[in-house]
């Protein structure tokens, strides 16, 4: 192949990766790019041109996407407006989705000890982090909920597998040492 042509796979590539306000999927790019171009190489090439650059190449759910370099990070958030946090329970609601997806709202409930507001599903549901996956073939067959693709993006993972262990996530209370008996 000449180097042109590859030149022009990787400018191909990068500007379907740009255009896009979604990580694109390999497949897409394969479709993008002439018969017989090596995508893994088209990557690499692509990976390599943003190393130490103000934005970098990344996987993220399924597919692959431009982000800023997290060292810079800091800075442009005096500029960009952040999207606002969700509230403590939205975030425990999501991260039990996540770990034991798909999951029933009762499920929900029963893991987190309280009762989940439709609130909250609202909120998870306004930032399209979770979606309905289904419906358990139950009595009154309750809604099964699980994460989306924004979810993966949006905590900057390539798929749920990437996720933190549980085991890794449990926080043992530190350990005081006894103190020394007297020697009287």
């Amino acid at each position: 192949m000449a180097d042109d042509d590859f030149a022009t796979q990787v400018r191909l590539a990068e500007a379907l990766i740009f255009a896009s306000d979604t990580p694109i999927p390999p497949r897409a790019l394969t479709q993008a790019l002439p018969d017989g171009a090596d995508l893994d190489a088209v990557m690499a090439a692509l990976q390599n041109i943003y190393t130490d650059r103000g934005v970098i190449l990344v996987q993220a759910a399924g597919g692959w996407q431009f982000q800023t370099a997290a060292d810079l990070a800091p800075q442009l958030k005096r500029v960009i407006k952040i999207p606002r946090r969700l509230p403590r329970v939205a975030m425990e609601t999501l991260a039990i989705i996540a770990y034991h997806q798909p999951v029933t709202r009762a499920e929900v409930e029963e893991i987190r000890g309280a009762t989940l507001s439709q609130t909250t599903l609202d909120a998870l549901l306004d930032t399209d982090m979770i979606t309905p996956k289904g419906r358990r073939e139950t009595p009154g067959r309750p809604t099964l909920w699980g994460t989306t693709p924004d979810f993966l993006t949006h905590f900057g993972l390539n798929d749920l597998r990437d996720l933190p262990r549980r085991e890794d996530l449990l926080v043992e209370p530190p350990t005081i040492p006894a103190a020394p008996a007297d020697e009287t």
